[in-house]
């Protein structure tokens, strides 16, 4: 199996790793396979990744920042692997320390395209001393000897929150380091949510797929209760963790009704809905990556009601209509411009 550039740079020095091993943004389970001889916790953002980890006798497997399989001095070598977004660097820097045992190793391991430059100055914050033990497959890795550990890790205290306001209806959505959109209502969601109000749902009970901070789910809500129509339930689903995480706490601050689930698209998925929504991602890091948004709508019919609904936004390159004509019912564009489209198809009979 082919291992990521930072994988294979970790094993390069595998003689860095000593005693219980925490390793801290995990996308690859062959990387536990090489590293069988070792024991301690791999955590993952990725829904499906953590599953594919499970099973490891020597290994736990934590998902995302807030796993309650976490806990603090618990670990003599912290591995933290660089995500793509900076801020999230400093929350995964964070969680390391607090699982520092005394005495403990922090290496820190990135790709040079991915900002392992800036990624030093980071930890250098936290551990003065830190330094690049190795530069290899595109790659460095920095150790600090001894950090010093946190007291606490409360991921609840790293949530921010946005007003958003899309025709005519506010609400306020929860925002984490890492996760899609933070912070602004992005144009794709917006055209999404104006479709809806123009030309809204004959559901109750709705999906959203890739559901990140939950901001579909609260529009919903509150512009049924605006317009003195019955309650709803929209549940939402998405493979990542912090958006699990705020989606939940969208949903709380804005009362709204639903389940959020955590699933690699619909695998863990149960259940059959009126009306489905997505605005789905199309990267894979810097690549388009349409694999996650084809997989979608080839299994969504199992999960749709004869005649229901499936509408999503996607960007216009995107060729998503002819799969969703096959796959589900006529599609419809209801509307689109240079940039995006939404499309909205029913289920035959």
């Amino acid at each position: 199996m082919s291992l990521p550039n930072s994988h294979e740079a970790l094993l390069r020095n595998r003689h860095l790793l000593t005693g219980e091993v925490a390793l801290l943004g995990v996308t690859s389970v062959g990387l536990l396979s090489e590293l069988s001889e070792y024991s301690g916790m791999a955590m993952s953002e990725h829904a499906g990744v953590c599953e594919t980890l499970r099973g490891r006798d020597n290994w736990k497997v934590a998902f995302g920042y807030d796993d309650p399989a976490f806990g603090a001095d618990a670990f003599n070598t912290l591995v933290v692997f660089l995500p793509k977004a900076r801020a999230e660097l400093e929350l995964r820097l964070a969680l390391a320390r607090w699982l520092a045992a005394k005495g403990a190793r922090l290496v820190v391991v990135g790709e040079k395209k991915e900002g392992i430059a800036g990624a030093a100055k980071q930890l250098k914050a936290v551990a003065p001393l830190a330094a690049k033990v190795d530069s290899a497959r595109h790659c460095q890795v920095w150790c600090a000897e001894a950090v010093e550990s946190l007291p606490g890790f409360e991921l609840q205290e790293w949530l921010s929150w946005t007003g958003m306001e899309c025709a005519g209806i506010h609400l306020e959505a929860a925002g984490l380091p890492g996760i899609f959109s933070q912070g602004e209502l992005d144009d794709g969601t917006r055209m999404l949510l104006e479709t809806l109000s123009d030309h809204p749902l004959r559901a109750s009970h709705i999906l959203d797929f890739a559901c990140g901070a939950g901001v579909i789910g609260a529009w919903l809500d509150a512009w049924q209760k605006q317009r003195g129509q019955p309650a709803i339930t929209v549940d939402g689903v998405d493979v990542q963790s912090q958006a699990v995480t705020c989606a939940r706490a969208t949903y709380r601050r804005n009362g709204v009704s639903g389940e959020i689930l955590a699933s690699d698209g619909l695998t863990s998925v149960e259940g059959i809905w009126p009306a489905i929504l997505s605005n789905p991602p199309f990267h894979s890091g810097v690549r388009t990556d349409m694999s996650m948004t084809e997989r979608f709508l080839r299994e969504v019919v199992r999960h749709l009601r004869p005649g229901g609904e499936v509408r999503l936004v996607a960007n216009s390159f995107l060729p998503y209509e002819p799969l969703m004509k096959r796959c589900i019912g006529p599609v419809e564009r209801l509307r689109e411009d240079h940039r995006f489209t939404v499309y909205r198809a029913f289920r035959r009979p």
